[in-house]
């Protein structure tokens, strides 16, 4: 007869208590509840409210019931300084940013929010959000344009960007300073995580697997991607982050979604819709993905997704 380890090469695992954040497929025993558990069931990208218009290249932050999108540019090509808040069902005008901007770095909550870089001129400037209106913050020590952000208002992190750099700041919600390098430069990479537990995951300009973790000095390398890509979105922690949508190696929109348990990406549900140069927000198991590329042009599409359940089976003690 056929065994687990025989068809997956090795045991369920068996803990006393449920991981914090399994990833899609994982198997466990709980031991104490006497239950094996699979992560997964009920993963899916569902259609959310379209953006008032639309947009790609903005910033994002905030969670799948309270996201702010910010900036970016218009199906015009134009760069814009509008600001839009989600409330989990439908976008609403918020106050326009002092500076029109597009791939910019981005952190914080949806009345906390941090918009930092961007273009035109590889800006150095830096905005907070009170969930009303912008003002001017600290500006960064280098100006840059497709830069990677994670983190909050008050303890913010810049991330790479163009020209492309290994280069990375923090901010304490007044000034930035530097912190640890990457260990390889990059641009257009996804943000995910906390100032002292980051993640940087893939970047340009060569379309890379790359992940990096950031301990709050330095980086090392994690887990890599399935797929490669630039100018995709991330969201949620260090140890259960969601990367998704970007720009293959073939130069391809992709609606590619995976998710990080720490340590290695797994394949995850596709969007409903393919697209690079998006904005997310939230948590690996209430992501929100907004704006973007498609074709041909700016897409105003807002999809969530809902990930992280599981179904329980009871193991009899007989």
């Amino acid at each position: 007869m056929a065994t687990y380890k025989g068809i997956k090469g090795f045991n369920i695992q068996t803990v006393s208590s449920d991981p914090p954040a399994p990833f899609t497929g994982q198997v466990w025993y709980n031991s104490t509840s006497a239950t094996i558990k699979y992560s997964g069931i009920g993963t899916a990208w569902s259609t959310g409210g379209n953006l008032p218009s639309p947009s790609s290249h903005q910033g994002g932050a905030g969670t799948q019931t309270a996201a702010l999108s910010f900036g970016g540019r218009n199906p015009s090509n134009a760069v814009v300084n509008v600001t839009d808040e989600y409330n989990g069902s439908s976008w609403t005008g918020g106050g326009n940013l002092t500076t029109a901007r597009q791939s910019l770095g981005n952190a914080g909550t949806q009345t906390a929010g941090l918009a930092f870089g961007g273009n035109p001129g590889g800006l150095n400037a830096t905005e907070e959000y009170d969930g009303s209106s912008w003002t001017n913050g600290g500006n960064m020590g280098t100006g840059r344009s497709y830069v990677g952000g994670c983190g909050t208002q008050t303890a913010g992190l810049a991330i790479g960007g163009n020209p492309t750099t290994d280069a990375c700041e923090e901010y304490d919600g007044s000034s930035w300073t530097a912190g640890g390098s990457l260990t390889t430069a990059g641009n257009s990479i996804k943000g995910a995580g906390l100032q002292t537990a980051g993640l940087a995951i893939g970047r340009g300009p060569n379309r890379s697997t790359l992940t990096e973790e950031y301990n709050g000095s330095s980086w090392t390398n994690g887990g890599a991607l399935n797929v490669s890509a630039k100018v995709g979105a991330g969201a949620g922690l260090q140890t259960a982050a969601i990367a998704f949508g970007g720009e293959t190696a073939t130069e391809e929109k992709t609606a590619a979604t995976e998710e990080y348990n720490g340590t290695t990406w797994t394949t995850s549900k596709n969007m409903n819709v393919a697209r690079e140069n998006l904005a997310g927000a939230g948590l690996q198991t209430a992501a929100l993905a907004f704006g973007g590329q498609t074709v041909p042009g700016a897409t105003d599409a807002t999809e969530e997704f809902s990930g992280g359940n599981s179904i329980t089976f009871t193991v009899g003690t007989d």
